[in-house]
């Protein structure tokens, strides 16, 4: 079973991982308006990385 990337709990399948964070009732299509552009470059600040323990790297 997979994981749930938003809770900790296994995934349910909600979709709520795809939803656009400006307007929850559309799914996200990657627009990127949600990201703010003040600078001459934008940096996405990663605080982990999960690995699937089954999957060969």
């Amino acid at each position: 079973m997979k994981q749930c990337i938003l809770y900790d709990r296994p995934c349910t399948d909600c979709g709520e991982c795809d939803r656009c964070d400006l307007d929850p009732s559309k799914i996200c299509d990657n627009c990127c308006k949600c990201i703010e552009v003040k600078k001459d470059f934008e940096e996405i600040k990663i605080s982990r990385i999960i690995l699937d323990p089954k999957e060969k790297i």
